[in-house]
C-alpha cells in the first residue's frame, strides 16, 4: 500500500501475489518482508517473502505505476544498506544468502552464499582492517559471524564476497549493531537455548577483527584452543530484574554513539 506521507490516505494498492522464483509455483499470499526507500532513485524496494522476488515500486507516476522485478531467494527477509547506501543487502533466510541489490543501477548485484539462517537486522556496516569496508551478519542457525566486502571500486577483490567468519556466542542471534563513532560490533543472542548466552551479548573490537582466528567446527579445535575473540557482557544480570527468562536483544546506538541501548525481554 502506498499511502500519503503527510495523511496517511492510501493511494495505490499493489498485489504481491506471482510466482516463486525457483520452483515457478504461483504463490497466492506473499507476505511483505523488509521494505526501504532507495537513495538513488524514488523507489520503495520491497521484499516478496515467499515467492523470492524483490520489487522495485517507483512512485514518480502513481497512477502509472512503474514496478520492476528483480529474482533473488526465498525467503526473503530483513536486510540493509551498505555504507554508500547504494546497495541494499538482504537475507534470504531459508536459502543460506544473502541478496545485493544496486539501487542506483535497479539490478541484482551478486547473491552471496553464507551459512544456516542468516539474520542480520539490517546488518552493520565497518571497516576491516584487512578487507576495507565490510557488511555484518550473524544467524539464527549457527555461532557465524559472517563479513561481506562492499566496495567494488577501491577493494574488488574482495566485493559481494564472504571475506571472513569468526565466532559468535552461538546460534539465535537477531542483530548485529555497530556506529561510525565506536569501535565495538555488538552481536546478541536472545534466541540461544543456553541461557547464559541469550542473558548476555558479545562485543568484538573492530581495530583488533584481522587479529580474531577463522571460525573452525569444535571437532577441529585443540584442546585448550580459542576460537573466539570477544567479550561477553552480562547485560541481563546488570538489568537486575529478578528471576525468570531475561533474554537480551536488538543493541541500538544513541545518536552520538556514546550510548547502546538494549531490550531484555523477560
Amino acid at each position: 500500500v502506498i499511502m500519503d506521507g503527510a495523511s496517511l490516505e492510501p493511494l495505490k494498492i499493489v498485489s504481491t501475489r506471482g510466482m516463486t522464483v525457483d520452483t515457478q509455483e504461483f504463490h497466492p499470499e506473499p507476505r511483505v518482508a523488509a521494505i526501504v526507500a532507495s537513495h538513488e532513485h524514488p523507489e520503495f524496494i520491497v521484499n516478496i517473502k515467499e515467492t523470492g522476488r524483490i520489487l522495485l515500486v517507483n512512485y514518480s507516476d502513481i497512477e502509472n505505476l512503474g514496478v520492476t522485478t528483480i529474482d533473488a531467494a526465498r525467503f526473503l527477509h530483513d536486510g540493509g544498506w551498505d555504507s554508500t547506501k547504494r546497495y541494499f543487502l538482504t537475507a534470504a533466510n531459508q536459502s543460506d544468502a544473502i541478496a545485493v541489490v544496486d539501487s542506483k543501477e535497479r539490478k541484482l548485484a551478486a547473491m552471496v552464499d553464507v551459512d544456516k539462517i542468516p539474520h542480520p537486522g539490517r546488518g552493520a556496516n565497518l571497516k576491516h582492517p584487512d578487507y576495507g569496508p565490510v557488511w555484518v551478519t550473524s544467524a539464527l542457525g549457527n555461532d557465524k559471524i559472517t563479513m561481506i566486502g562492499t566496495d567494488p571500486k577501491r577493494n574488488e577483490e574482495h566485493a559481494w564476497k564472504v571475506v571472513s567468519v569468526v565466532r559468535g556466542q552461538g546460534g539465535g542471534s537477531l542483530f548485529v549493531k555497530t556506529h561510525p563513532k565506536s569501535k565495538n560490533l555488538w552481536v546478541d543472542s536472545p534466541l540461544n537455548p543456553e541461557e547464559a548466552i541469550s542473558q548476555s551479548v558479545a562485543v568484538f573490537d573492530i581495530d583488533k577483527l584481522d587479529e580474531c582466528p577463522d571460525w573452525k567446527p569444535d571437532a577441529e579445535l585443540a584442546e585448550g584452543e580459542s576460537n573466539s575473540c570477544y567479550e561477553v557482557l552480562p547485560i541481563a544480570e546488570w538489568a537486575e530484574l529478578g528471576p525468570g527468562p531475561k533474554r537480551v536483544v536488538h543493541p541500538e546506538y544513541s545518536e552520538d554513539g556514546r550510548e547502546v541501548w538494549f531490550s531484555v525481554w523477560s
